[in-house]
């Protein structure tokens, strides 16, 4: 009885052992990207010739325009403000020289897909970023004390990811290549209390992104899920930035060094250490009224809300 016991403790501390060997393979090379650039500067223009981004009149999405066509894609605006787009792309055509084309939707709707699909129709798309979404809640509130807007946080967060992808990814399996990039959050990796809506819906595309990544990775097509927590954009009130607090260019810049690193990431190195925080903390501590007070508070104190 005694030596099985010993053993079996053995067992156990090699298997803790392996799991903190894998967490450090993975931060070493988080950390080789952040500081060493080793993906190819025609890396991204080599998917095809146009990138589409969705949520694009501001924010991540806005920046993941500019730093695309920085990179020598064209790039397809998509968003509900027609003036946001205008002004956007004419700020693109002016410092990139890249051709911009803009597309006037509103994701909230069921019944645009098939008017995107006619404008994106003849053009070579490599690249494809599922970000648009909304908050439906910035500040904790109780699933009930919440607005009521379920439809539209299930067409804009979820719905948008499915249909556009869809009406993308069979053009990347032809030519066997494409880069599809779903922006999740990192209140997604697990069951965030007081934000049950917009953690369900990111906690799905997390896993339709995964699911398809294993489904079409031998067919030459990189899907990835970005998990990000704190990015400075109006969606989020503009928090004030830090270490942790990004910008939403920061965040896109650095993102991209990571999109052959596998088909989950939070983005950006500091993120991948908070998430790794989170993960020790139990998960009762997260869920307690005390933690979401001290996290409104926070919010509250560091965002710019009247």
């Amino acid at each position: 009885m005694g030596v099985a016991l010993e053993q079996f403790f053995i067992f156990v501390g090699l298997l803790v052992c392996l799991v903190y060997l894998v967490k450090w393979v993975r931060f070493s090379r988080y950390i080789f990207r952040h500081f060493w650039k080793v993906l190819p500067k025609s890396f991204l223009k080599s998917m095809g010739q146009w990138a589409v981004i969705t949520g694009a009149g501001d924010g991540i999405g806005k920046a993941y325009s500019f730093e695309l066509a920085r990179r020598g894609l064209n790039v397809v605006l998509i968003s509900r403000t027609l003036k946001k787009l205008q002004v956007a792309a004419a700020e693109i055509e002016c410092t990139t020289g890249s051709s911009v084309k803009i597309i006037q939707a509103d994701f909230t709707k069921d019944n645009i897909y098939e008017y995107i699909r006619e404008k994106l129709k003849g053009l070579e798309i490599g690249i494809l970023v599922n970000n648009v979404g909304m908050l439906p809640n910035f500040l904790p509130s109780h699933f009930l004390d919440t607005p009521d807007e379920i439809q539209n946080v299930i067409h804009c967060n979820i719905t948008s990811v499915v249909k556009m992808t869809q009406l993308i990814l069979k053009h990347m399996e032809s030519r066997q290549k494409g880069l599809i990039l779903n922006i999740s959050s990192g209140v997604a990796l697990f069951p965030w209390p007081l934000y049950s809506m917009y953690s369900a819906s990111k906690a799905f595309v997390c896993t339709f992104s995964k699911a398809l990544q294993a489904e079409y990775k031998r067919k030459g097509v990189i899907i990835q899920v970005l998990t990000p927590y704190a990015v400075s954009t109006p969606m989020t009130k503009h928090l004030h930035t830090n270490m942790v607090t990004k910008t939403a260019d920061e965040f896109v810049q650095e993102s991209l060094n990571y999109v052959t690193i596998g088909d989950e990431t939070c983005g950006c190195l500091t993120h991948e250490l908070l998430r790794s925080f989170l993960s020790l903390v139990p998960s009762w501590v997260l869920c307690s009224s005390a933690f979401q007070k001290k996290y409104m508070e926070y919010l509250k104190h560091n965002s710019n809300i009247k």
